[in-house]
């Protein structure tokens, strides 16, 4: 399979071995086999072993994969080499905890930009970036070579938020709001709804306690 188009739930799950790779070279880890990278996320040593090989990478099978190795070779597949800069739209409370949680995390992904309408937060640093009045958008995301959007707006303007930022060329959108939006083609979205995501994890809660 080409690289460039592997299914975004091994894009998804690369991501995941990646990070927990990371931690285990923190604790001194320096090779792991596919069944114990695969206990750690609750899935098969099967689809483990065929999502690295998607990515043309072999394990020494006595010592299992290398660490440092495999998190280069994700790195290669799922980091952009120059870096992406990012902007959060919407600093409210998700906005804000989103950009500080993230920022420092992956040094190829780089929040850089915040928005708002609000003049309590316009020309301030928030969470380690500095927050822009929206109408100023254009601006920023040109001269700060911006292509990926976090929306945290709230859900009644974002709409009108996805509009504007196609429009200025951003290429990608994570949409946390809980509304669903239309983009064209040419601009990946991802769309992330706490409320489903926390409904899904009572509707199984449920289920148990009914049996």
């Amino acid at each position: 399979m080409n690289k460039a188009n592997l299914p975004e739930k091994t894009i998804e799950r690369l991501s995941e071995y990646r990070r927990t790779l990371l931690n285990c070279l923190v604790k001194g880890k320096t090779y792991i086999y596919s069944h114990e990278l695969a206990g750690l996320h609750n899935i098969t040593a099967v689809q483990v072993r065929r999502d690295i090989m998607l990515i043309g990478y072999s394990s020494m099978k006595k010592k299992g994969y290398n660490v440092q190795e495999l998190i280069n070779v994700i790195g290669s597949i799922v980091d952009y080499e120059a870096g992406l800069n990012v902007a959060v739209i919407g600093m409210g409370n998700l906005g804000r905890a989103i950009t500080a949680y993230f920022n420092g995390k992956r040094p190829k992904l780089n929040i850089v930009a915040a928005f708002d309408v609000d003049p309590n937060k316009i020309n301030r640093v928030i969470s380690g970036v500095n927050c822009y009045h929206m109408k100023e958008l254009p601006e920023v995301i040109e001269r700060s070579d911006i292509s990926i959007a976090i929306i945290s707006s709230p859900p009644d303007t974002a709409n009108q938020v996805a509009e504007q930022l196609v429009a200025v060329g951003i290429k990608g959108i994570l949409n946390f709001t809980t509304v669903p939006l239309a983009v064209p083609e040419n601009v990946y979205l991802e769309e992330y709804d706490m409320i489903t995501s926390m409904e899904k994890v009572a509707y199984f809660v449920k289920q148990a306690y009914s049996r």
